[in-house]
């Protein structure tokens, strides 16, 4: 058995939080001036039309035109949202209840250029950015701004193919410069995009690229996207330090700890490979340069990068401050010559006898955190922050309005105690930010029962309700986690 750290608090000025993203919980789609994202385009479809698919999220070139037209009578809750945009002040104050140190949110693209190209920045979208970091400085939680979550203007995916073409690293830098100018003496925590490894799995997502018009494999146009994302990230490094000092910018992946499904060394190898497709991704932002092992992959699977002089170079000299990422479940690695078809999956379909289940089938391990954050800080030497983790679960609302959801606190309970074993063992963690404090739109089904707030928003998967909010039992317990700066449990 693992030594529980009774009493043990984390460091002094600990970021003890929540996390989101605009196309999740601000709603508001076409208000103000804001454009259509590719978020804006991602249909909920219920749970029996699924055909098993826990992802939801892609589309292809004829859906989108066909969803553009508007007569499809598809529901698309991400334009709702848990409208955020108009219960900011209330939700806010609740988080200062809890005590938040720190919020993190993304700031959504069209809002400040609705297409995307646009010379001048849309004033009505900054000034909502505004408002939302004028209200949680008030309460003394600072901002933590991820400036590409998971959407991009549309118009940019069918003009241009989203990351696909070299053009975006211009329009990205317009966008992240203008966040920079305006809110550099608001906003000092910064992400350049979130789970920048998502792109391996679904390209629409996270590049906005139509899958059905790339020039080329698959794989090929997702790591040639991957090169636009990391050149626009190290010059957005650069910029950001530029015009704000002493500000703090970093990098995040979506983490999934690997284990071997045997003690057989073909089985250890694919997962030390299987490893190394998602941490390469902080070795370029950490480090400034392609591994090796990337070096041969490229070379033994026919990939080539088009890089322009100087790529390298920028890379080299921009690197990132901290490691961001999300932890929710780790994964299987297995060699078999004749199958690959396990290979990058986000959720493997082999399965862990020795770990429990969410209802929507994601392990849950809360000791491969400690794993995943001694090995990511032995490895890069630099500090980290969990900046998503959390259960989604279906709540039940008794009749006086309460929600008891253990469940979720024991997740959390059992999680932030091995953040604790892996601080004791030296790793340098900066904080912590559950995912969705407040109940928000599913990223991976778009549905609303999958909820994982302390915070109980009143909507359905049809976007029916009052969307008054409510707190859940979990509100009240990570209250006292963020008193005791996570002494008491």
């Amino acid at each position: 058995m693992l030594k529980h750290t009774e009493g043990f608090s984390f460091p002094q000025g600990f970021l003890w939080g929540g996390a989101t993203a605009a196309n999740q919980l601000e709603g508001a789609y076409d208000a103000d001036g804001k454009g259509l994202s590719t978020s804006d385009m991602a249909p909920f479809i219920p749970h029996e039309l699924r055909d098993g698919k826990d992802f939801t999220f892609d589309v292809d070139s004829v859906q989108l035109e066909e969803y553009l037209d508007g007569d499809t009578g598809v529901y698309f809750p991400k334009r709702k949202g848990v409208d955020f945009y108009n219960h900011y002040k209330e939700d806010i104050a609740l988080f200062a209840e809890m005590g938040f140190k720190v919020f993190r949110l993304s700031i959504a693209w069209t809002r400040i250029f609705p297409t995307g190209e646009e010379t001048v920045p849309n004033e009505a979208g900054l000034a909502f950015y505004d408002k939302v970091f004028d209200e949680l400085l008030k309460y003394g939680i600072e901002p933590l701004v991820t400036i590409s979550h998971y959407e991009m203007p549309v118009e940019l995916s069918r003009k241009y193919n989203g990351w696909e073409n070299r053009k975006m690293i211009e329009l990205y830098l317009k966008f992240a410069n203008t966040l920079f100018d305006r809110y550099k003496n608001k906003v000092k925590y910064w992400i350049t995009f979130n789970e920048m490894n998502m792109i391996l799995t679904s390209l629409y997502t996270g590049g906005g690229i139509l899958e059905d018009r790339i020039l080329g494999t698959k794989e090929q146009v997702a790591y040639q996207a991957t090169h636009h994302q990391f050149v626009a990230s190290a010059l957005a490094v650069k910029s950001c330090k530029e015009k704000i000092p002493g500000a703090q910018i970093g990098c995040m992946i979506c983490r999934l700890e690997t284990y071997a499904a045997s003690s057989k060394p073909e089985d250890a190898l694919q997962t030390l490979k299987e490893d190394q497709m998602n941490l390469f991704y902080p070795e370029v932002q950490a480090r400034g340069e392609y591994p090796a092992y990337m070096q041969r992959y490229f070379k033994e699977n026919q990939i080539e990068l088009v890089k322009e002089p100087g790529d390298d170079q920028i890379l080299k000299d921009n690197t990132v401050d901290y490691i961001a990422f999300s932890y929710y479940m780790t994964y299987i690695g297995k060699y078999d010559p004749n199958d690959n078809s396990n290979s990058g999956m986000l959720v493997s379909q082999i399965k862990n006898p020795h770990l429990q289940v969410s209802e929507w089938g994601w392990p849950i391990d809360p000791i491969g955190l400690r794993i995943a954050l001694n090995r990511l800080y032995d490895r890069y030497r630099m500090p980290l922050f969990i900046v998503e983790n959390g259960l989604g679960a279906k709540d039940v609302v008794e009749e006086d309005g309460s929600v008891h959801d253990s469940y979720r606190i024991d997740y959390l309970q059992k999680h932030i105690e091995q953040m604790r074993e892996a601080v004791q063992d030296g790793v340098e963690l900066m904080g912590f930010t559950s995912w969705g404090p407040i109940d928000i739109i599913s990223c991976s089904t778009s549905e609303m029962e999958k909820r994982y707030g302390f915070i109980y928003v009143d909507q359905d998967n049809s976007g029916n309700g009052t969307l008054e909010r409510s707190r859940k039992d979990s509100f009240y317990w990570y209250k006292k986690v963020i008193e005791s700066n996570g002494s008491e449990l």
